[in-house]
């Protein structure tokens, strides 16, 4: 079976290769992958998470080959879009009941690939953070895939959405997504914040962290930064505000969020942010431009 696996000094280190098919548990589903979506940490992390010769890949839709031997899951011929910690980026691939959602024929695959990362893990952590109606909420990072799903999904919640990138060609397009300001850098936030979403982290993080009012949360979502934080908690005491902060992660299973945004999805009250569809033969080029910052939103591969 054709699949992109993780290949030690080749472009982005991925190549194609012939892997066996799938062997799925009696609470798994066998997918015909259609399309797939790349995600930064899985390109940029690869070395740490994968062996040569391995199947990357936690986001694909497609159609079910094979229903799960238990009765736990939808029966053949069912579009669905799929979460797995590995094996999306082929031809086939396995998902856990648990991790998956049924798509209306009005969606499409490339769209539904798109959510199961990054807009689950925007709607969880919106979530995280509490009740958000009349707050100011910051996500840094917000041109990438969590941030600009964090992005509507805050707005939808009612919060007041300060969205911050890293130069103002990222911030293009997130005041029509419900920003309500779009910042370059935080010298310019200067009133309280209720909560923080960090996909950066780095200095980024600790100036964020800084910025939060009385009872408010940071969220440490991602490292796109690649750099170490550093916090002066002795100046954080000054400021006598009690404000939180706490590392993010998602929680499974993820089938009832992946339905609510899929029909979300379907009533137009979403949108997947693909910056990038391509076919899945140009891989290489997709995942060298999602490290190069040169993609906004999600980067989507068409399988068939």
């Amino acid at each position: 079976m054709r699949a992109v696996v993780y290949a030690p000094g080749a472009p982005a280190n991925l190549d194609f290769g012939e892997v066996p098919e799938p062997d799925p548990g009696p609470d798994q589903v066998v997918v015909d992958v259609h399309a797939f979506a790349l995600n930064f940490g899985e390109i940029h992390w690869i070395e740490h998470a994968r062996k040569p010769g391995e199947v990357p890949g936690w986001d694909a839709a497609g159609v079910v080959a094979r229903a799960a031997a238990d009765g736990s899951g939808p029966p053949v011929g069912t579009r669905v879009v799929t979460f797995d910690a590995a094996g999306g980026w082929a031809r086939q691939r396995v998902a856990a009941t648990g991790n998956l959602a049924v798509l209306p024929e009005s969606v499409d695959f490339a769209a539904a690939a798109a959510l199961p990362v990054a807009g689950v893990t925007a709607l969880q952590a919106i979530r995280e953070l509490g009740p958000v109606v009349g707050r100011r909420v910051l996500i840094t990072g917000a041109s990438g895939g969590v941030g600009r799903f964090a992005v509507q999904l805050a707005a939808r919640a009612g919060a007041h959405v300060v969205a911050a990138v890293g130069s103002p060609a990222r911030g293009a397009g997130l005041r029509e997504l419900g920003a309500d300001e779009v910042v370059v850098g935080l010298d310019d936030v200067t009133e309280p914040l209720f909560g923080v979403l960090d996909n950066v982290g780095g200095p980024l993080l600790a100036q964020a962290f800084s910025l939060l009012g009385d009872g408010g949360s940071l969220l440490s979502i991602g490292m796109a930064s690649g750099q170490p934080t550093t916090i002066d908690f002795e100046a954080e005491r000054r400021r006598y505000t009690r404000k939180q902060l706490a590392p993010f992660n998602v929680r499974f299973p993820l089938d009832a969020d992946m339905r609510y945004l899929v029909q979300l999805l379907a009533d137009g009250g979403l949108d997947p942010q693909i910056g990038l569809r391509d076919s899945w033969d140009n891989v290489t080029a997709a995942a060298e431009a999602l490290l190069n910052r040169k993609v906004a939103g999600k980067a989507v591969l068409d399988v068939r």
